[in-house]
């Protein structure tokens, strides 16, 4: 396979004697030939990798169609690096952070401990899989507060960071500078002079138009500022695939807080391409913020390499009435098992009446497919939330590519008007939720960095629920009839995106 690289104009001007085209004309057909060279060893390499094999056959297609489009994207997000030598000073063990736990009063859930909660018997192989892959014990004296959209979200953020003693850590995959981002940046230096150390983590892709100027003034002021994986050269870097995507605030080692929003004025409702912008979030307070704390030191010492873990982030913290069950679950690239994806097929394999799910990008594998399409045959009330319009077009189709085989099956898919929906949000019997970073998506699932919640029967359960019943009242049903009266062009778009989904 041997791609022609000249031109009329190149054939023309080497005609007249050019020597700068007569150069070309000697090299081009080196050029040619190793450029066919690379793109047939990426083949043979992706082939060896021992990818999904939809995943080989997508980028197959992609070198064979587009050689030097192909060619740029597998640089840029398709290597599948060694991740574990990429991330291997990334690790900290858990051990100090569970010795810290265990030695409070109140000693954490254990397997042996679940019969106490006969509500849970049926999640019993869920609870299983959560303490045998996570590495994340259950915690049980919490208290949770959902938070509906970026009103709620930041007025209690806000709140929380301005009565902060002793620290503040602020991780998010975008922050803006506008008239969101200058609120926060204004708590942050007021608390930083004020003698409380802030640290602030943000994602080198997902802020890479941060102003340098926000950045400056948060350092002059004695805020510790730092990028995830910085990209300086991005069609030199193999590392746009691993982004941080988690959100997280820990205020004293105390309140936390975690969800879909980031840091900007979209997420008020304030973007005019969007409109509404619908999102959740989860306040938490009690032993599960010690959990929140350890995922974003870990991540401070991969980016710093500063270990910092003493006592002063591990507060003890006081009396706690409420006792809710929440986890803590995190995965990414230097997981060992892709924890998210994992707990998501087993919520939803071991539901046993309802599964209601709201993702701003739904994506799904094979397996979660079939999850899915087995309870809704089972006779179990499947519902799913999606956007009504696209942020990101190649996503927005190929999850629509998606919806005649989940129809068929009986599935409910429900399309969200308002504006923009990026909750992402997993609920199950009434007992289960997960709320967090995580999108239905294989690039959560395998290739960023996520945190979620795991709420196990408390009235943040409930809330989120009634919330999704609110969200439906304000969507409109997808029937299968609806859907296959499609035009014919969201067929094509649909099943060039579905070619590719197995890359998004």
């Amino acid at each position: 396979m041997i791609w022609n690289f000249s031109s009329p104009v190149l054939e023309l001007a080497t005609a007249s004697g050019h020597p700068a085209t007569s150069f070309w004309g000697i090299i081009e057909p080196y050029f040619t030939f190793l450029f066919s060279l690379s793109v047939f060893l990426i083949a043979f390499l992706i082939v060896l990798e021992n990818r999904n094999p939809s995943r080989t056959v997508a980028w197959l297609i992609v070198l064979n169609f587009l050689p030097i489009v192909g060619f740029i994207l597998y640089v840029l997000i398709g290597r599948n690096v060694r991740k574990r030598k990429l991330f291997r000073h990334k690790f900290i063990s858990n051990a100090d952070v569970l010795k810290k736990l265990e030695t409070r009063p109140r000693p954490l859930l254990k397997e042996s401990d679940f019969w106490m909660y006969p509500h849970l018997a049926s999640k019993r192989r869920l609870l299983n899989l959560m303490t045998n892959v996570s590495q994340s014990p259950f915690t049980v004296h919490n208290a949770s507060r959902i938070l509906t959209n970026g009103d709620e979200t930041f007025r209690q953020m806000i709140a929380d960071m301005s009565e902060a003693k002793d620290h503040i850590h602020f991780q998010f995959y975008i922050i803006r500078h506008d008239a969101t981002g200058q609120q926060f940046k204004q708590v942050l230096i007021d608390k930083a002079r004020q003698g409380v150390k802030v640290r602030v983590i943000y994602d080198g892709v997902g802020s890479v138009g941060l102003d340098r100027a926000y950045i400056a003034e948060l350092r002059e002021a004695g805020v510790e500022v730092a990028t995830f994986f910085p990209v300086i050269l991005p069609f030199l870097n193999n590392k746009l695939n691993y982004r941080n995507h988690r959100k997280i605030v820990v205020v004293d080692g105390k309140i936390g807080f975690v969800g879909g929003l980031n840091i900007g004025d979209e997420y008020l409702g304030k973007d005019t391409r969007f409109g509404f912008w619908r999102d959740s979030h989860v306040q938490l307070k009690g032993e599960a913020v010690y959990l929140l704390q350890n995922i974003f030191l870990k991540d401070w010492f991969f980016v710093t390499g500063q270990n910092v873990n003493n006592d002063r982030y591990f507060p003890p913290l006081g009396e706690i009435e409420e006792e809710e069950i929440i986890q803590i679950a995190a995965s990414g690239p230097d997981s060992d098992w892709e924890l998210i994806w994992q707990m998501y097929f087993s919520i939803i394999a071991t539901a046993q009446e309802k599964i209601y799910i709201t993702s701003p990008y739904f994506v799904p594998d094979d397996s979660i497919t079939m999850a899915l399409k087995t309870a809704a045959l089972s006779g179990l009330d499947v519902r799913i939330l999606l956007p009504s319009r696209p942020d990101h077009h190649t996503v927005f189709w190929a999850s629509r590519s998606y919806f005649q085989e989940l129809l068929e099956a009986g599935v409910r898919f429900y399309l969200y008007q308002p504006g923009f929906v990026h909750a992402k949000i997993l609920l199950v019997d009434g007992l289960v939720a997960s709320i967090g970073t995580a999108n239905m998506d294989i690039r959560s699932f395998q290739h960023n960095f996520e945190v979620n919640a795991i709420l196990y029967n408390s009235n943040s359960v409930a809330k989120l629920e009634a919330d999704f019943f609110d969200d439906l009242k304000d969507s409109k049903e997808l029937t299968l009839a609806d859907y296959q009266r499609r035009p014919w062009h969201h067929r094509v778009l649909e099943s060039i995106a579905r070619l590719l989904s197995p890359l998004l």
